[in-house]
């Protein structure tokens, strides 16, 4: 989220030993239920006292968490108090303000993604780090619709998440900004025109320097947000597509929808159908006329199967290996019907026998930890969806890539000498 020139600290791959110093305010973040007054800065080592009880990523994390800085979280909490009002004479806790602004209640507020600010100016998305944008957009499903309604969902849900990831170390907040710029103007009857308006946002916001970071909208989404990217881009693009379906067909109900974008895409110029990675491919619904397009382009497909057989690690060497092979940058696609039906109902075409989130997770970590031009969440319906656990899914890919590319030092693309936004 936005900050004021705070120096970031970077958690992952610090030395043992290495002092740093963190500014706390007048709270700690360790205990937020507590109000005592804490010193301004203390003093800390980067591996604190943790006993050898712990099993040895808990024990890891526990020693990071020690090492993130609070300003962010303090700077958001002094925000609250001074636009919400002072909290209630009644109300102990005196970070308590009147009008709930920020992450917490986690219940309450205006829903944008994890509740990063909506920057409602597109035209100063460049300031930050990532920009999250929806797209829509169900006009390219052919069964079950509801994908506009993809993006309001995303972010109704991320309000059960806060900012900091206890295994993988890291505090979005802390670390990086972010900004919510809201949905793409989709147009519902006209598919062509939608694809203009998806492509022009996600240029917009490529070509300013920000991540995007796409809440779909149905997988017909994936022909021009790589389109935009192209444009942009002065080298070649690969791309890696989490899903069950190959979605290399050349029409579908004779026109372009969520079963074509890879066609369309790798006949991009600088997008090599080469360099087009699938994972995940399998099952009763895919269409013979894209698996013939994936054979004649050879892209390369490695089903679920065969990730469980060659093993997470191997099926990421494999994926990066082939999706980067002489290109400058790879976007990554992830429809969530990759995962098994039982964990994601509220999707278009679920398909018995997918990925399980811990699969689906560590392959996404693994294949963003080299970099990315940006990412997709498609296929998430809400009107099909069970207490929410699509869309959830759907948010904690999202979560997860973003503390990868900060971990990896992909993030904050602010450190190339990007200002650092403030909020007005």
């Amino acid at each position: 989220m936005p900050g004021s020139g705070v120096r970031r600290c970077y958690t992952a791959g610090q030395k043992p030993g290495r002092t740093l110093t963190r500014t706390l305010g007048p709270w700690s973040a360790r205990d937020r239920s507590e109000s005592d007054h804490m010193p301004d800065a203390q003093p800390m080592t980067a591996t604190p006292m943790v006993h050898d009880r712990h099993g040895p990523q808990a024990r890891r994390a526990l020693e990071v968490e020690a090492t993130i800085p609070t300003a962010k979280w303090e700077e958001e909490v002094a925000r609250a108090l001074e636009l919400g009002l002072a909290g209630a004479d009644s109300i102990v806790d005196r970070r308590i303000p009147t009008f709930s602004r920020g992450e917490l209640p986690h219940f309450a507020g205006i829903n944008t993604f994890l509740k990063t600010p909506f920057l409602e100016d597109v035209r100063r998305c460049g300031a930050y780090d990532v920009a999250v944008l929806g797209a829509p957009l169900d006009a390219g499903t052919t069964y079950r619709p509801g994908t506009r309604f993809g993006p309001q969902g995303m972010r109704r849900i991320s309000a059960l998440y806060g900012t900091y990831s206890f295994e993988l170390g890291v505090d979005l907040r802390e670390s990086i900004t972010m900004c919510d710029l809201g949905d793409v103007f989709t147009i519902p009857g006209n598919i062509e025109k939608s694809f203009d308006q998806i492509d022009k946002a996600v240029g917009h916001v490529y070509s300013s320097g920000a991540l995007p970071v796409v809440l779909g909208g149905d997988h017909s989404i994936g022909y021009p947000t790589v389109r935009a990217v192209a444009r942009n881009l002065d080298g070649r693009l690969g791309i890696i597509h989490f899903d069950r379906h190959v979605d290399t067909q050349e029409t579908d109900l004779d026109e372009r929808m969520h079963t074509t974008p890879w066609f369309h895409a790798t006949d991009i110029p600088n997008v090599p159908a080469r360099n087009l990675v699938q994972l995940g491919i399998g099952g009763w619904q895919a269409p013979r006329p894209g698996v013939r397009v994936c054979r004649e382009r050879e892209t390369t497909i490695l089903t679920v199967g065969d990730c469980v057989a060659m093993g997470t690690d191997a099926a990421v060497e494999r994926a990066l290996e082939v999706a980067w092979d002489g290109v400058d940058a790879v976007w990554l696609s992830f429809d969530v019907d990759c995962l098994d039906a039982a964990f994601v109902p509220g999707t278009g075409w679920p398909e018995p026998g997918g990925f399980l989130p811990r699969e689906a997770l560590a392959l996404v970590r693994g294949v963003a930890a080299r970099g990315l031009a940006g990412i997709e969440i498609v296929e998430c319906s809400p009107p099909y969806d069970s207490a929410d656990i699509t869309a959830l899914m759907g948010v904690r890919v999202i979560a997860d890539v973003l503390a990868t590319l900060v971990n990896n030092d992909h993030l904050p693309s602010a450190s190339r000498g990007r200002p650092t936004p403030t909020l007005k």
